[in-house]
């Protein structure tokens, strides 16, 4: 009888153990994600679109373009972000990153250079020349500032963002070159913008079936995933580790 409560007991313990450390989890999902309820539905509601219109369009555009007229388009979109790397480095104080991509953009777009090594940004010649490329937006800045936590949000069409980083796309924005066109054509503005979200969008059509079936919830995969990669991006690829953050 004794070894049987004693089984019982260390049973007993190691479903308190268990129950603690589920909390534990649950609690902090829900630190970093107490709008889930709003964010599945919107989550849903991107995945209908995206089957319906969004991913046909990625699919018929990854078809019909060949390999170089994306990989132009790519680099056409990715020297515009320059501008924004430009700032934001600045902007968190990392001077030489920015003069970095300062020089990016002197090489890729300036007349001279354009008649010389590139054709109208289609290329990335400043890679090729040993300038590294960055990856710098507002929500970044406002991390390095001192907002570093905040809650997860999910938009349709926009995809997984945090309440910071959803005010920092707007700021993004304004500073992005493409929505501010030479001959000022809504036209021209509006089809630069659509050919970008179909560009990105079919960037990521090999890695839809990874996504699945690695996924038992998708919507929990796509936010841990993006958490996850935001937290590296905000420190330039080495986050400090937990027990780091704990002491």
């Amino acid at each position: 009888m004794t070894g049987e409560i004693m089984t019982r007991k260390r049973f007993a313990g190691l479903i308190a153990g268990a129950l603690m450390l589920s909390g534990s989890a649950i609690a902090q999902q829900s630190a970093k994600d107490p709008f889930e309820g709003f964010n599945r539905a919107m989550f849903a509601v991107n995945e209908g679109l995206d089957t319906v219109a969004v991913k046909p369009i990625a699919q018929a555009y990854d078809f019909v373009a060949p390999l170089p007229v994306r990989a132009g388009v790519g680099d056409f979109f990715g020297n515009i972000a320059d501008v924004r790397n430009v700032l934001n480095n600045a902007l968190q104080g990392k001077l030489a990153d920015a003069g970095t991509d300062l020089g990016r953009l002197l090489i890729n777009f300036l007349r001279q250079e354009l008649e010389a090594v590139g054709i109208f940004g289609l290329f990335d010649v400043a890679s090729e020349l040993g300038l590294e490329k960055h990856d710098e937006d507002f929500g970044q800045t406002l991390a390095v500032w001192g907002w570093q936590d905040s809650s997860f949000l999910f938009w349709p069409l926009v995809g997984p963002r945090t309440v910071r980083d959803t005010g920092g796309l707007i700021v993004d924005v304004y500073t992005d070159p493409t929505w501010y066109t030479l001959d000022k054509s809504v036209a021209t503005r509006n089809s630069l913008v659509a050919l970008r979200f179909v560009d990105v969008r079919a960037s990521l059509l090999p890695s839809d079936k990874v996504v699945d079936e690695a996924a038992l919830d998708k919507y929990a995969y796509v936010r841990d995933a993006y958490l996850q990669r935001r937290r590296s991006q905000i420190f330039d690829g080495s986050p400090p580790r937990l027990e780091d953050v704990l002491d």
